[in-house]
């Protein structure tokens, strides 16, 4: 199955959504449970606590707390609004943070970051001079609400481009002012299918259909991600997540050459940011990688940056241990499956 495929279906009770990518399973998106503050959903909160010495407070939501990073100057009992970031361990409090973001298919409106910006992956400057001119007269007079106009803006309907950049003017302007009384969901975060919507532009081909995993092999592609083994081009690696990080261990397999590690090692982090995604998996994560010489490991990182360039979970690339093992920090944006 070549080219990139969209598949929208249920697991289990949830809705999902899926992307192939040339027959490899790319991304997977799964509904949180309903008691479960999705990302992006957007509340009204109370100062419960500054969090002295660790850069944040915490706050109250209609049910539960949420944890506000950088948080500086905030008397407990202020009111302000906050916007889900993740998904928060068991026992801890949900991130939030305080820069409120309305985001769409091909638009995001900024609250108090006024003017009009457009994503750099849109290169063709008469398009992009066309995209600005469409945005001020969509946006009307400058305000203190701003605009990002996505790469999925270049190829839109200037029409349909207009009403969403209306819209999403229109719904930050309206919430915006509402920073007076309790706790209160004001706008839910994105479902599975919009969110698929939204975030995978332009794909080859669309199933909408019940059972449209099975008729595309899909719940097999999920099976195998419930395993820790993954084959890899060479050798192999095992996944395993802990309470305290994410182990990768990277194998040989069979090849006993000179170049044998480098190429394992090269395999697992080109399959890598694909398998985290689609298992959910973030947090520390620490490379056991197979033996490579030490001359071998600029090669390495190239292939480790280009790999994570177009991954859109932030990702930091925090480097070597003693031992010789790598390590990242990734977003808890996801639920493990």
């Amino acid at each position: 199955m070549k080219g990139r495929a969209v598949i929208l279906d249920r697991l289990g009770d949830r809705l999902a959504a899926a992307m192939v990518v040339d027959g490899v399973l790319d991304d997977l998106l799964i509904a949180p449970p309903d008691d479960v503050p999705v990302p992006g959903a957007i509340y009204r909160a109370v100062v419960d606590r500054p969090m002295k010495g660790q850069g944040g407070a915490i706050v109250k939501l209609p049910e539960g707390r949420g944890y506000l990073k950088g948080a500086k100057g905030l008397a407990p009992g202020t009111v302000l609004l906050v916007q889900v970031t993740g998904f928060a361990e068991p026992g801890k409090a949900v991130p939030v943070t305080d820069r409120v973001l309305f985001k769409s298919r091909y638009a995001i409106a900024t609250p108090g970051a006024p003017g009009i910006n457009i994503s750099r992956n849109i290169k063709d400057e008469d398009r992009r001079e066309e995209l600005l001119l469409l945005a001020h007269e969509a946006m009307g007079e400058p305000g203190q609400t701003g605009l990002i106009l996505r790469s999925a803006a270049v190829s839109a309907p200037d029409e349909q481009l207009a009403e969403d950049i209306i819209a999403m003017a229109d719904l930050a302007d309206s919430v915006a002012g509402q920073t007076k009384g309790a706790p209160e969901l004001l706008v839910d975060g994105p479902d599975t299918h919009t969110l698929a919507w939204r975030e995978w532009p332009d794909p080859d081909s669309i199933s909408t259909k019940d059972g449209g995993f099975a008729d595309h092999g899909v719940d097999d592609m999920i099976d195998a991600l419930r395993r820790a083994h993954v084959p890899l081009a060479a050798g192999s690696m095992y996944i395993e997540p802990t309470r305290a990080l994410v182990a990768v261990d990277v194998n040989t397999g069979a090849d006993t050459s000179l170049a044998a590690g480098l190429k394992a090692n090269i395999a697992c982090v080109r399959a890598l940011p694909a398998q985290l995604r689609c298992r959910g998996l973030g947090g520390q994560i620490t490379l056991d990688l197979a033996p490579m010489a030490k001359k071998e490991r600029r090669q390495f990182e190239q292939v480790l940056r280009a790999a994570f360039r177009h991954d859109p979970v932030d990702t930091i690339l925090a480097g070597w241990t003693p031992l010789g093992c790598y390590e990242l920090q990734r977003k808890r944006d996801r639920l493990p499956l």
